[in-house]
């Protein structure tokens, strides 16, 4: 029987097992169990299950917000607290579409034995929507003018911080110091020298730092890596991973709120350290768009498929970075480029291999992103013996040319063309997925996982584990050494952007390799490239 990779495919969403799905053999060993028993026998590949947590007993922890923007907001829901709006509108989304499962998911989430204490943001409309949904009979969320009087208010235990980019550091230093606990959004800093001082800051506070790269609850990311692990693919020598994203909320073109002005938001606050300029709503509510309060594509996108690959491989900072791109599809005022590309150099990474020793070593990761079009590219980990496509689910595809495959290949116990394992921890359930840029989050790892073929909000198992390490102790999956890798990886590919040429780290010293006369800091903060850095640009 000849099956097509589409037939197949199509066969594989139907045989749920324990959440996971797989099939291995060839055209002529489709009904041969025994053939199929061999190949698993020896891949050896056990499907992730999710880690146990600690309960979370014991008095509630006491959480405060910083930042209830879009993200803010999330977060909360997934701590178990949504706004009355929402409640409403998913109410509405769900009697439109029955397959809208959003309310239900919450409602059905556990608890995380919580208690929201306070709020703080600069926009009056945020606050109060927080404090009016949030509030009780009982108890009254308070509202903080600023995050130095929520942090030493003696109210607070733990900070939620989900603020423009150039607030990450000096919030998360200003808590850690204080022994709060933080939970931050990535990237966690938006200079390379905040990097080193939030991850002293981190080393010596007796409080939980965590950093919000939720792909790392999901389970395919998690089986990804035990595949890796027992040298499955052989040698990866090139990652292929992209962003995908047509359309205005993709671009962070996000709707400007009627009742903004000067008078609901306190915008000398916002500012901060960035240039002083007069307010600027654009600014305010599309920050992602501009240097000054944002990490473009390299800080902000970037840094999920650094971080998820990371998180498989252990690859840790690049020895060099190379980008390219520019503002070609949202010419509309932004300083951070819209498509980018960039090469990250590992030279010394290995998975292993099945060849003779020392003739495979080194890895090159490419990161390709547009915000001008959707079409769907698939993260591709390419190594000597087999090719894994990972996303919400993976595939493994033998390679033709593969060492330790070799003989079942020969033997068509194997054929290129038909993938010899598949991971699937959602088999048979259904996925409401509205958007381009909704599937794009989906198969990094950002909206939800599968446990036991049901559907898990990953953001709520990421701050489950970093309030379950509050409470009984323990590590984190994304701390501060996974941060600060991530961080300066991110750094490095903002600056050679910027200065259009490798940049390069020094692993033994920890640092980014000097360049004469340019301010690394200076540079990432600069509009752009516009701006001409003279010693630099006669050193090229």
């Amino acid at each position: 029987m000849k099956w097509s990779r589409r037939d197949l495919l199509k066969g594989l969403g139907g045989l749920p097992i324990l959440g996971a799905v797989w099939w291995a053999g060839a055209a002529n060993t489709v009904y041969n169990r025994r053939g199929r028993t061999e190949i698993l026998q020896q891949l050896d590949i056990t499907p992730s299950l999710p880690p146990m947590v600690p309960n979370i007993g014991g008095e509630p922890i006491k959480v405060g917000i910083i930042g209830f923007g879009i993200r803010g907001e999330q977060l909360c829901r997934s701590l178990g607290f949504a706004t009355k709006e929402w409640m409403e509108e998913m109410k509405i989304e769900a009697e439109i579409d029955p397959k809208n499962k959003a309310l239900e998911d919450f409602l059905n989430q556990d608890k995380l034995n919580v208690k929201l204490v306070g709020v703080c943001d600069v926009f009056d409309v945020n606050a109060e929507r927080a404090i009016n949904s949030f509030s009780t009979s009982e108890h009254k969320v308070k509202r903080y003018d600023n995050y130095q009087e929520m942090i030493h208010s003696g109210e607070v235990e733990a900070v939620v911080i989900a603020t423009p980019d150039h607030w990450h550091a000096p919030m998360s230093i200003e808590a850690l110091n204080n022994n709060i606990h933080v939970y931050v959004e990535k990237p966690m800093t938006h200079t390379v020298d905040e990097t080193y001082s939030l991850r002293t800051a981190a080393e010596q506070s007796k409080a939980i730092f965590a950093v919000g790269h939720q792909h790392r609850q999901t389970l395919s990311f998690k089986t990804a890596k035990d595949i890796v692990e027992k040298g499955t693919l052989g040698h990866i020598s090139l990652i292929q991973t992209n962003t995908n994203r047509n359309d205005d909320n993709g671009a962070w073109n996000y709707d400007i709120h009627s009742k903004a002005n000067p008078d609901t938001i306190d915008w000398e606050q916002f500012l901060g350290s960035a240039p002083k300029i007069p307010f600027n709503k654009n600014h305010f509510f599309r920050w992602r768009k501009w240097w000054a309060y944002g990490s473009g594509l390299s800080g902000d996108l970037l840094t999920h498929d650094y971080d998820r690959l990371n998180c498989v491989l252990n690859m840790g900072i690049p020895h060099s970075v190379s980008a390219s791109g520019g503002i070609y599809t949202h010419n509309d005022g932004r300083d951070v480029p819209d498509v980018l590309q960039v090469n990250m150099e590992f030279p010394e990474f290995s998975t292993g291999s099945s060849q003779a020793q020392g003739k495979e070593k080194g890895m090159t990761f490419c990161y390709s992103a547009t915000l001008g079009n959707a079409f769907s590219r698939p993260t591709i980990l390419m190594g000597h013996d087999a090719t894994m496509e990972l996303g919400n689910t993976l595939t493994v595809w033998p390679d033709m040319a593969s060492t330790r495959y070799a003989e079942m290949l020969e033997a068509e116990k194997m054929l290129p063309h038909i993938p010899i394992y598949q991971y699937n921890p959602g088999a048979n359930v259904p996925d409401a997925i509205s958007s381009a840029t909704s599937q794009y989050f989906a198969d990094k790892g950002l909206m939800w996982t599968y446990i036991n073929g049901e559907r898990v909000d990953s953001t709520f198992l990421h701050m489950r584990e970093w309030l379950s390490a509050i409470k009984n102790g323990g590590n984190v999956s994304c701390g501060i050494k996974e941060g600060f890798e991530e961080a300066i990886a991110a750094h490095m590919a903002g600056i050679s952007w910027k200065l259009g040429r490798k940049i390069e780290w020094d692993t033994d010293m920890e640092v980014i390799k000097p360049i004469a006369g340019v301010n690394f800091d200076e540079v990432l903060l600069s509009n752009g490239k516009s701006e001409i850095f003279p010693v630099a640009t006669e050193q090229l």
